[in-house]
């Protein structure tokens, strides 16, 4: 038998499966709490709480969305389908021993911290209640399972059939209907592509402009000629060399009858689409403003237009949901809540984050990164700086990201190539400070 587990993990998703990697080579024992029936995460189609439909694929590149001590297999097509990344991840968990600490169909209702610095975590398993007092809690359930609905909600009553696309699966849901499809993210584009070939009639209602970029730009995919330029300049000038040369390949969203962006390139989530631009142009996909309000089956548009539709999808997103972590923990939203890197709960001893943050790219590499920072803090080759310092390069990070992306949620927000090597910077000076603590005088 193995040594008692000393890190609960919550979630085995991507971010969990990383971090039982990252604490299983620190040689630091883990248990981790998975609600679904196998790991992987959002990942799994048909999973409980999964938002993957069958049309659903990667939206960034093969080659920047694979871990570096997994990569993805060099025959694969550069933005592989959801089955083909979540058989990946399960055989990451077979190749690196991980399924062994995974406790599956395990749903965690309660993390709580107790006197002298443990923390008891509580799960609902098919035999009943477990739980177990740890040294520490890493939370990685992600952050894309509980919809959130459209806010304030158009005025009016709709009758046409409603869902969130956190409850699509397929074109066969959209046959024969006059869908309308509401949103700017990479789900909005999938649905509105599908629907164009499976609706009567397609809209896509979008209350603000998004610059939508094709997956391949000048024969190649297009998050690798961004990250060659990450590397070498900073954000202010990468964006408008990235904007220009998009312009200058695609032409600008009002060509395709897109409302115009407010915001520069790189200061949103990238939305990524081959088939949106060329389905707008064949007139499949008709585009309209934000919703001014419902008068039974017909949606009048800000512009005064008015159509009629059997099926509204609300591609509005989702919310961070913690509900096993005290409400005090949390402060007011926990999509503001202040981490150190993004990763490390100032306040809480024994608290950390792995995967809550919105990349401009790929996911997978980044919680990787945080992965190894929460290893080595918990193996103790790592140490934080003062919660004051803490606290400050929080606030400074939480300036700069107000900055660039606004009041979109600024606190979870990351640049992929910078953050990645912040977290290896971070890595190397918290070894220093370990090392500064430990060190014996003559």
């Amino acid at each position: 038998m193995g040594a008692p587990p000393s890190v609960a993990v919550i979630g085995a998703g991507a971010a969990g499966l990383a971090t039982l990697k990252a604490l299983a080579d620190a040689g630091v024992p883990a248990v981790c709490f998975e609600a679904g029936d196998r790991v992987g995460g959002l990942w799994v189609y048909g999973s409980p709480g999964s938002p993957a439909y069958r049309t659903l694929h990667l939206n960034t590149s093969r080659r920047r969305t694979e871990f570096a001590d997994h990569p993805m297999p060099a025959h694969w097509p550069d933005y592989p389908d959801h089955t083909r990344v979540a058989d990946w991840l399960a055989d990451y968990a077979d190749r690196f021993g991980l399924h062994e600490a995974v406790r599956l169909r395990h749903t965690v209702d309660r993390a709580v911290p107790e006197v002298g610095g443990r923390w008891t975590v509580h799960a609902d398993g098919p035999d009943g209640p477990v739980s177990v007092t740890v040294a520490a809690v890493v939370v990685a359930n992600g952050h894309n399972r509980v919809p959130k609905s459209p806010g304030p909600p158009p005025p009016g009553t709709c009758t046409a059939r409603q869902l969130h696309s956190h409850a699509y699966r397929g074109p066969e849901q959209l046959a024969g209907r006059r869908v309308l499809v509401v949103g700017g993210g990479n789900s909005a584009m999938d649905i509105a592509v599908d629907a164009s070939y499976a609706a009567a009639r397609t809209l896509l209602s979008l209350r603000r402009g998004v610059w939508v970029v094709p997956k391949h730009l000048l024969g190649r995919p297009s998050d690798t000629l961004n990250g060659a330029l990450a590397r070498r300049l900073p954000w202010r000038l990468r964006q408008r060399i990235s904007q220009t040369m998009l312009t200058a390949t695609v032409g600008p969203p009002t060509r395709y009858g897109l409302p115009a962006p407010a915001h520069g390139f790189l200061q949103d989530h990238p939305t990524l689409s081959d088939g949106l631009l060329s389905r707008l142009t064949h007139g499949e996909i008709e585009v309209r403003p934000g919703i001014a309000g419902f008068d039974g089956d017909r949606a009048t548009f800000t512009d005064g237009r008015a159509d009629e539709v059997d099926l509204v999808i609300w591609c509005t997103g989702y919310r961070v949901d913690l509900p096993f972590l005290d409400p005090a923990l949390l402060g007011d939203r926990p999509d503001a809540l202040p981490l150190y890197r993004h990763v490390f709960h100032p306040d809480v001893p024994g608290l950390a984050f792995v995967g809550l943050m919105q990349s401009t790219g790929a996911a997978f590499p980044l919680v990787e990164a945080q992965a190894r920072l929460v290893a080595a803090q918990l193996a103790g080759t790592y140490a934080l700086p003062d919660p004051a310092r803490q606290h400050a390069d929080i606030r400074a990070e939480l300036r700069a990201a107000t900055d660039r992306w606004g009041d979109r949620r600024p606190a979870m927000r990351v640049d992929f190539d910078a953050y990645l090597a912040q977290l290896a910077r971070e890595l190397d000076e918290g070894a220093r400070r370990a090392a500064a603590t430990t060190r014996v005088p003559a």
